[in-house]
């Protein structure tokens, strides 16, 4: 396990020690014991992160945009793309067995699964605030 805080990497080899020595029958304690631990490390990562953003923002100045923002786009055009791609057969295999209506129910579900996966995409993330940076 490659971690860069050096208080978690201790806790992580002290824990897998008294695994060695007390044995598998305090592993599920040992286990929520480590967690815990990473639960705090984290917990207390976030808050220092927030209270960056919150001098950055005091100062005036914007939070730094996600890096993955940039892949998000393209994740969306390429759905959007492999349904378009998709739709031609899609249509040709409706359009032949079902006619005029085939070709309506073939669209409205290649219309429903895009809009789904639009709506998806614009859900707010738990512990995110979608709506104050647009």
């Amino acid at each position: 396990m490659a971690t860069h805080d050096p208080e978690l990497r201790r806790e992580l080899d002290a824990t897998l020690q008294t695994r060695r020595e007390l044995g598998p029958d305090y592993e599920p304690e040992l286990l929520d014991s480590f967690l815990e631990k990473v639960e705090e490390n984290v917990d207390r990562r976030v808050r220092r992160h927030l209270a960056e953003q919150q001098v950055q923002v005091a100062r005036g100045a914007r939070p730094a945009r996600p890096a993955g923002e940039a892949h998000a786009f393209w994740q969306r055009f390429g759905f959007a793309a492999l349904s378009l791609v998709l739709a031609v057969p899609l249509t040709a295999i409706a359009v032949a067995q079902a006619g005029p209506v085939g070709l309506i129910v073939c669209w409205a579900g290649i219309v429903g699964v895009n809009a789904a996966h639009r709506a998806g995409a614009r859900a707010p993330r738990p512990g995110t605030d979608r709506g104050a940076a647009d």
